[in-house]
C-alpha cells in the first residue's frame, strides 16, 4: 500500500555540464589548447527545471532514450552530484546502484570489495560480516569470490553489486539498468528480491529499457526526454505515449 507521503521531492532540478565545442584528439592536446586559452566551450543541460514527487513504497520506472537525463536523475537522488540549480529533499537513507562496478577496486578481490562497498554505504564492519553469508549467497561467484574483480564479468559484477546493494532493507533503492546484464535467472532473482522490498515498503526507482518489467513491476512511470519530465503518471499511458513517439518518424525529437 502507497503511503502518500513524499520521500523524494525535487523542485526546478538543472543539472548543467561544460563541454568542448571541439572533439581533441588526446587528453594532452586539450590541456595545450586549455591552456593557451582556445578551447571554446559549451553549456550543456543534462535536467532542465525537473520537478517531481515520489511517494512512500512507490516503484516507479524512468524510461527514455539513452543520454536522455535518467542516469543523471538518480545521481541527484543519490547525491552523487549536486544540482547546477533547484532544490532536492530526501526522506530517508538511499541504497544506489547507479553503475556496474561503482565503487568496486579492480584489483581488490570480491570479498574485498564487499567490505570496501559495506562501508561505503555506512555500514561497520561487524554489520558487514554479519550480512557476509546473505551476499554470498546471493551472488553465488563460488571460487571468484576471493579472485580480483578485473577478471569478473559484466553479469558477475553486477550480480556482486546488486547483493551487497540490497543486502539490507533500503528505504530507497536506485536501480540503474540492473537488470540489463545477467541470465534470466538472475534477473527473476533481482525481481524477486525487489518485491519483497516492495511488500516491506521501500521505495523504488528503476531506470531501464525494459518496458515489460516499467508494465508489470511499477506503480507510476516517467518519461524523460532530453533532460525534462514529458510524462509522468499511470505506468500504461506513459508507456504508450512514449512508444508512439519514439516510433513516429514525424514527430521524433521534435523535427517534421
Amino acid at each position: 500500500m502507497v503511503e502518500h507521503q513524499a520521500v523524494i521531492h525535487l523542485e526546478n532540478i538543472s543539472v548543467r555540464y561544460r563541454a568542448p565545442e571541439e572533439p581533441y584528439k588526446s587528453f594532452k592536446e586539450f590541456v595545450i589548447q586549455l591552456i593557451q586559452r582556445q578551447v571554446k566551450m559549451h553549456d550543456f543541460w543534462a535536467l532542465k527545471d525537473v520537478s517531481l514527487d515520489v511517494f512512500h513504497g512507490e516503484m516507479v520506472g524512468i524510461i527514455g532514450r539513452n543520454g536522455a537525463g535518467k542516469t543523471t536523475l538518480l545521481k541527484i537522488v543519490s547525491r552523487v552530484l549536486s544540482p547546477t540549480k533547484g532544490r532536492l529533499i530526501v526522506e530517508g537513507k538511499v541504497a544506489p546502484l547507479l553503475e556496474f562496478g561503482a565503487g568496486f577496486q579492480p584489483e581488490l578481490t570480491g570479498r574485498e570489495n564487499i567490505s570496501l562497498n559495506g562501508s561505503l554505504l555506512g555500514h561497520s564492519q561487524r554489520e558487514i560480516n554479519d550480512h557476509l553469508p546473505d551476499i554470498l549467497n546471493f551472488a553465488q561467484l563460488g571460487g571468484f569470490i576471493d579472485a580480483p574483480i578485473r577478471k569478473y564479468s559484466s553479469g558477475m559484477i553486477a550480480r556482486l553489486g546488486f547483493a551487497i546493494a540490497t543486502s539490507w532493507k533500503p528505504e530507497i533503492l536506485l536501480l540503474d539498468e540492473i537488470l540489463a546484464v545477467g541470465d534470466e535467472a538472475f534477473k527473476n532473482k533481482c525481481l524477486s528480491r525487489i518485491d519483497g522490498f516492495r511488500e516491506d515498503g521501500s521505495t523504488i526507482l528503476l531506470v531501464t529499457h525494459n518496458l515489460n518489467t516499467v508494465l508489470s513491476k511499477c506503480d507510476r512511470a516517467i518519461w524523460v526526454e532530453q533532460g525534462s519530465i514529458i510524462n509522468a503518471g499511470e505506468v500504461k499511458h506513459v508507456v504508450d505515449s512514449y512508444l508512439k513517439h519514439i516510433n513516429n518518424p514525424i514527430i521524433k525529437d521534435g523535427k517534421e
